[in-house]
């Protein structure tokens, strides 16, 4: 657990100082940028790459509404939340805070201005933020990072990350991202209020159905949804991935064979790597969890071209446990929205997590 383990011991707080033949396109959101009926092709475009942001159990959980030809409602889909492990929504506010980001990225290279405005109040509502975009000067940006970034969990490097390198990955967070190198105490902390935390959820069994629901283990489960946890997405190759793909179900991931498989792969991600990162928010209003949203893709698309890879491993922010263990040790000012196991990865893989249309989250 986290006893002992205050946030400013052992931090250093940052100021800015696809793959496979047949299901190739659709994993790497190629088929998502097919024209959509009625909309301005540019448009289709900027919601393709918005599309490419993360979210829990890739469940994608973002819908769009137009009002009119320059102006939209970004919307939580309620079909699409985790109440197990996200009950309050939290982290569907982060998610939407990614695709946001993409958006207005992805919008500004095109040659529009997006202006974004939060219009809920609750993370519990659906409409979630209106998005006007105006004609501008373009920003260039370079949107194969957009294309390319994706979750690794396996082969971290032990060695810690190089100062420049995280600097250059703080500086989009403006102070609220802090770096716990490998061997350090508050490290040491995370790791094992991770492993609890991933144990106790485990163990639960409305956590693990719903994991179960997002399962996507053969290639026709994949190419129908187009979202979830897919056998690549979850890094099971060779031999296992083909036995899992072709002769496993997903109510077998509700055994406890299984759950116990499940742990101890887990307790060993969490030993590897060049250490932790934690981003905080000033507030828990829709407001501070979009920017913390944003600011987390504005960081995640930076790490590839360094070589960083991330690792979210959110159940210490989801179970009580690992919730309990950081109020106990922090005052109230110290809100963490992220907690990411990073280290140097080389190779780094290309991403092959499945990718919803455009078509399929435009709504009426």
């Amino acid at each position: 657990m986290l006893g002992g383990c205050a946030l400013a011991a052992g931090a250093i707080p940052l100021i800015p100082a696809t793959v496979g033949a047949a299901l190739s396109d659709f994993r790497s959101g190629l088929r998502a940028e097919s024209p959509v009926a009625g909309l301005d092709p540019a448009l289709g475009r900027i919601l393709h790459y918005a599309s490419l942001a993360p979210s829990g159990h890739n469940s994608q959980p973002w819908y769009v509404r137009w009002i009119d030809d320059r102006k939209m409602i970004i919307g939580a889909d309620p079909d699409r939340r985790l109440p197990a492990v996200d009950p309050d929504n939290r982290e569907m506010m982060l998610s939407l805070g990614a695709f946001v980001e993409n958006l207005s990225l992805a919008a500004g290279d095109m040659g529009y201005e997006a202006r974004i405005e939060v219009k809920a109040g609750s993370p519990r509502e659906q409409e979630i933020l209106e998005v006007t975009l105006r004609e501008a000067r373009p920003v260039p940006y370079p949107l194969e990072r957009m294309s390319l970034r994706m979750t690794a969990k396996h082969g971290y490097r032990s060695a810690e990350l190089k100062m420049h390198d995280v600097d250059a990955l703080a500086e989009p967070l403006g102070g609220r991202l802090f770096y716990f190198p490998p061997g350090s105490e508050h490290a040491r902390c995370i790791q094992e209020g991770t492993v609890e935390a991933f144990r106790v959820q485990t163990d639960r069994d409305e956590a693990q159905k719903e994991l179960v629901r997002w399962l996507r283990l053969g290639n026709e489960a994949e190419e129908k949804h187009r979202d979830g946890l897919t056998t690549a997405g979850m890094e099971i190759r060779g031999l296992k991935g083909w036995y899992v793909r072709n002769l496993t179900r997903p109510k077998d991931f509700m055994k406890q064979s299984m759950r116990k498989r499940s742990v101890e792969q887990a307790a060993r991600l969490a030993g590897q790597g060049g250490g932790w990162f934690v981003i905080t928010s000033p507030g828990e209003s829709v407001a501070d969890l979009i920017e913390a949203g944003r600011g987390f893709e504005r960081m995640a698309l930076m790490a590839r071209e360094r070589g960083v890879a991330l690792h979210p491993m959110t159940q210490i922010l989801e179970e009580e446990i690992g919730r309990r263990g950081i109020a106990s040790n922090h005052d109230a000012g110290m809100i963490p929205q992220f907690v990411l196991r990073v280290g140097y990865l080389d190779p780094y893989p290309d991403p092959v997590s499945p990718r919803r249309p455009v078509s399929w989250f435009l709504k009426p």
